[in-house]
């Protein structure tokens, strides 16, 4: 009888002990996690010759009423982000990540901003408003992923414009999470961003998501009268280049615009006549480890084998130049600033984030994407796209 009081009495200050112990381990965790986000972060430093600047524009349609707009008959508002390429030597501090009511983005969770890396600890390599370079400069119109907005492309963008090229990143008003217009937070609507993503939905978004990049590529032209700007911008033959669903926006846009110099999707399984029609543009799709996107992998889902089909369907109409390749151990948002922004561990495993190293896998991308625009906009040859093989992580498709 004493023996089993005795391990009566253990089992009690073992249950007693334990959550103790959990809620020990908890605020560790939370503290850790708490000091961690607000540590400095810096974005991969651009490749090119140039210095980067940034501006922002707020651009209205006044010809297109917004259907995904909360209230009827308003215009279509868009805000676009706009990478340069600035003097070497331009001065100033560093652009913030997401100035003003932009840090209200946030990964959608009970707790927002909790496990995330705080937007005002990652630095840019981008300087506002500085002097451009001279020169003039193609224009590369870029577009987010659905839910997702331009800032957090700012690695692929800066890049870009060291390496030249003018890139004015829109966000899809009322289909991100967060966008800010006349300083105002904007969040989605169900029709700009519906839950149940079937083909008419998708139908609905690309109609309006491709008139958002065409209008942004025919605004851009006005920004050569521009006073921060002005001369330094070529749009005669714009480049579209977008990830997920902006990835399918900028196909179609490149179909649609007959001024185009090439598209790149990052990503995004395709949509619209452009399947059908093919590209006369030079294209490049950039996929995920066994992306069905790419037109090659091995899928039973009837969905997933769609979108296989879908892809090839598309190349095998194209007239243009056609270049697919995968990047082994990278997800979805492999192609976004989330691949080196910090996120706590049960985040980040919910997240479509693979293996490779974050920087690392944005450095690909941006190789190819970079030397992808110098082919089809400056036409010089692409040692990558003519099959030299940097990274052991890439694996072209034919």
């Amino acid at each position: 009888m004493q023996a089993f009081r005795t391990s009566g009495r253990r089992v009690a200050r073992i249950l007693v002990g334990l959550p103790l112990t959990l809620v020990v381990l908890l605020v560790g965790y939370l503290g850790a996690v708490t000091v961690r986000r607000v540590q400095p972060q810096d974005l991969p430093a651009p490749t090119g010759a140039y210095g980067v600047g940034r501006t922002f524009r707020e651009w209205t349609d006044s010809g297109r009423t917004d259907p995904f707009a909360p209230w009827i008959g308003l215009p279509r508002e868009l805000s676009v982000w706009i990478w340069y390429p600035a003097r070497r030597d331009a001065g100033g501090p560093r652009a913030p990540y997401t100035p003003g009511q932009w840090e209200r983005q946030h990964i959608p969770t009970p707790l927002p901003g909790l496990g995330e890396g705080s937007f005002a600890a990652v630095r840019t390599r981008a300087v506002d408003e500085a002097d451009a370079a001279p020169g003039r400069f193609p224009l590369i119109v870029l577009m987010p992923g659905l839910g997702l907005n331009a800032p957090v492309f700012s690695t692929l963008a800066q890049d870009l414009a060291s390496h030249g090229y003018l890139v004015a990143a829109l966000t899809p008003t009322y289909s991100a999470n967060v966008s800010v217009l006349h300083g105002h937070v904007v969040t989605s609507t169900p029709s700009g961003k519906p839950d149940d993503f079937d083909e008419a939905h998708a139908a609905r978004l690309l109609d309006v998501w491709t008139a958002d990049a065409r209008f942004v590529a025919t605004r851009a032209a006005k920004l050569d009268r521009d006073p921060r700007l002005g001369g330094h911008v070529d749009t005669s033959h714009p480049l579209y280049v977008g990830h997920s669903f902006g990835g399918a926006t900028a196909f179609q846009a490149c179909h649609d615009d007959p001024s185009c110099a090439g598209a790149v999707d990052l990503d995004g399984a395709l949509y619209g006549s452009v399947v059908r029609d093919g590209l006369r543009a030079p294209a490049m799709i950039l996929g995920g480890d066994n992306s069905c996107v790419t037109g090659i992998c091995q899928a039973s889902d009837p969905d997933i084998v769609t979108m296989r089909d879908t892809t090839r369907s598309l190349v095998a109409a194209s007239t243009g130049s056609f270049w697919r390749y995968e990047i082994a151990g990278t997800g979805h948002f492999n192609f976004t600033d989330y691949a080196v922004i910090y996120l706590a561990a049960p985040i980040r495993a919910a997240f479509p984030l693979e293996s490779i190293d974050g920087a690392r896998g944005l450095r690909i991308q941006d190789d190819y994407v970079i030397q992808f625009a110098d082919q089809a906009l400056r036409r010089r040859a692409s040692p990558l796209l003519a099959g030299a093989h940097p990274y052991p992580e890439v694996r072209a498709l034919r």
